[in-house]
């Protein structure tokens, strides 16, 4: 079965970027699509980014212009560019995958999911 390994999250200050990686082992992205979502204290899970099979991406508006979204199938390995981070981006960053198709912005379509990696941006 495929696991989800997120890294890449730490403290940065307003106006910076951060790189997340998650690394599938244990197997590989075979999947339709990979997701990424955040989770703020006393917040739902918000959609950030995704891509398919086929390398369509898909954005939140929340982030859209700020975050990038790449795969690199050769590596089993899925890339969330952050720029221009703002303190409201702070939360835990969770990367998934999923076995069939659905929305790619609903969180009950995935069902494989990350540990998360923990994103502060300060002011």
């Amino acid at each position: 079965q495929v696991q989800l390994v997120e890294s890449g999250g730490g403290l940065v200050q307003a106006g910076g970027s951060l790189r997340l990686s998650c690394r599938a082992s244990g197997g590989s992205f075979i999947n339709y699509a990979v997701g990424w979502f955040r989770q703020a204290p006393g917040k739902g899970r918000e959609f950030v980014a995704a891509i398919t099979l086929n390398f369509n991406i898909y954005y939140g508006d929340s982030v859209r212009g700020r975050f990038t979204i790449s795969r690199d199938r050769a590596k089993n390995t899925v890339y969330l560019q952050m720029n221009s981070l703002k303190p409201e981006d702070t939360a835990v960053y969770y990367c998934a995958t999923r076995s069939s198709t659905g929305p790619y912005y609903n969180a009950q379509a995935y069902n494989y999911w990350g540990q998360g990696t923990q994103v502060t941006v300060s002011s």
